[in-house]
């Protein structure tokens, strides 16, 4: 008799009756390995939902945001619509899928996961004890520091140079797991950088709105050029067809140049200048007496 490990086709589960395919075989697309990713995008949008359903019974009146519900969600749709098919096998095999899947898990699905105000949310429904502790945590040097937009734009923005114009991406889509690094440090700096730049999330080393817009711009700036380098195949160290590139670079191009426009419009949404303090008038108000007699 044979060993009693299972032939990778071998069903674990027996059919049903007279050939019929059974429960385990009906669920087998859910359970298979391409579709995990979506599986994995459930269990943090049941975890918001849930926190947001607490945060209305706890505080009827303050409640929580359906917007900032909607928004997380929609992070989480464009995160797992870059990690399945169609989209996932072809980034595997095209760099044109490759940069599909940069802009959504890089630059949308944070947008959208960063204004859902996740830490906001924590805040309102951890215990109080959990909710100082959380809130000690983020006024931390070390926090101060990685939630500076400098700090995440060189981690963000800075890094496309790195990955793009160095052996590391070709090193990284040969080694096990190197695509999920990669895409591990899209999704967490372009988070850190959404966050610094216009995140509704506490923030105590954030500058004021005029200093993040000039960050935003470096970033905008850092993207064209970038992109630009693809599209002509200069510097780069990615070793695909030209038209690969060229289509890359487009994708880059215009497609970060809209999540960058929807960012900086989160930015202004969140813009509150400063009154300046109003000028004390003189009236000039007749004399109690009445007015003096000649």
């Amino acid at each position: 008799m044979s060993g009693t490990g299972l032939h990778p086709h071998t069903h674990p589960h027996p059919p049903g009756p007279a050939g019929d395919p059974g429960p385990w075989d009906a669920l087998s697309p859910v359970l298979s390995p391409a579709l995990a990713p979506a599986l994995v995008a459930l269990l943090p949008g049941a975890a918001y939902l849930r926190l947001a359903r607490r945060a209305r019974r706890r505080n009827p009146v303050l409640g929580w945001s359906r917007a900032r519900t909607a928004a997380f969600l929609a992070g989480l749709a464009a995160l797992a619509l870059a990690l399945l098919p169609p989209l996932a096998p072809w980034a595997h095999g095209d760099f044109r899928g490759h940069m599909a899947q940069h802009l959504l898990i890089g630059m949308y699905a944070p947008l959208g996961l960063v204004l859902g105000a996740p830490v906001t949310l924590l805040l309102r429904t951890l215990p109080a004890a959990r909710a100082r502790t959380l809130s000690a945590l983020l006024h931390t040097a070390p926090a101060r520091l990685l939630t500076h937009p400098l700090i995440a734009l060189v981690l963000s923005t800075g890094t496309l140079a790195v990955v793009y114009f160095t052996p590391l991406y070709t090193a990284l889509a040969s080694a096990p797991g190197g695509h999920g690094l990669l895409h591990a440090h899209f999704l967490l700096s372009g988070c850190l950088f959404a966050h610094a730049v216009a995140g509704p999330d506490p923030a105590p080393a954030r500058p004021g709105v005029p200093a993040r817009l000039v960050v935003l711009g470096v970033a905008v700036a850092t993207h064209a050029a970038v992109s630009q380098l693809l599209y002509g195949g200069f510097l780069v160290q990615v070793p695909v067809p030209a038209e690969q590139l060229r289509g890359a670079g487009e994708l880059m191009y215009y497609g970060g140049d809209l999540a960058e426009l929807l960012l900086a419009a989160a930015l202004v949404a969140t813009w509150r200048p400063a009154r300046q303090p109003a000028r004390a008038t003189v009236s000039a108000a007749p004399s109690p007496a009445g007015p003096a007699h000649a």
